[in-house]
């Protein structure tokens, strides 16, 4: 498996951290298809522009499908890209970033930027080390090294994410 440039892991991060598309994701994988027409009020919490966008950019990249009869569903590749979600959000809740607080959307937004910047192994006595994200020890480092290989390897197996920018420039 090839490892990502910075530039297209940067750029699935944006891809993949649209608070739109975490939530439309995460509703359908938590509470089953959103039916015809009730997008917006399902996530209410949603911008109406964001929200379509997000839906056309999730149909772009194959993440959701309309089912008949059913309404706007997952897609193989987007339960997948829900499970990778909520890998991340665990991490980040067990480590209480970036705040002890914080929501689920947040946490995921903040892990893919974290996980899109360079590689840098200072010494864990540098406190400098991820800007102190990432706690220094070896079970940090080995769940940290385990979500990088996750996000690679669904980016691996559906490089349309990397590929696609904006629903807009697939056509």
């Amino acid at each position: 498996m090839t490892t990502l440039s910075t530039t297209d892991a940067q750029h699935a991060q944006s891809v993949l951290s649209s608070p739109a598309l975490i939530r439309l994701i995460t509703e359908i994988d938590d509470n089953g298809p959103i039916p015809p027409r009730a997008l917006t009020r399902t996530l209410t919490d949603v911008p109406e522009d964001h929200l379509r966008h997000s839906a056309d950019q999730a149909r772009v990249l194959g993440l959701v499908h309309v089912q008949p009869g059913a309404g706007l569903s997952l897609t193989t590749v987007g339960e997948e890209l829900a499970d990778v979600y909520d890998a991340l959000a665990r991490w980040a809740r067990r480590h209480e970033y970036p705040a002890p607080v914080c929501d689920f959307t947040g946490r995921i937004q903040h892990t893919l930027a974290l996980l899109a910047q360079p590689p840098v192994r200072p010494s864990h006595s540098d406190p400098r080390r991820r800007a102190g994200v990432v706690p220094a020890n070896s079970e940090a480092d080995t769940e940290f090294a385990r979500l990088c290989r996750l996000l690679q390897e669904w980016l691996h197996d559906h490089p349309q994410v990397v590929g696609v920018a904006d629903p807009e420039t697939a056509a």
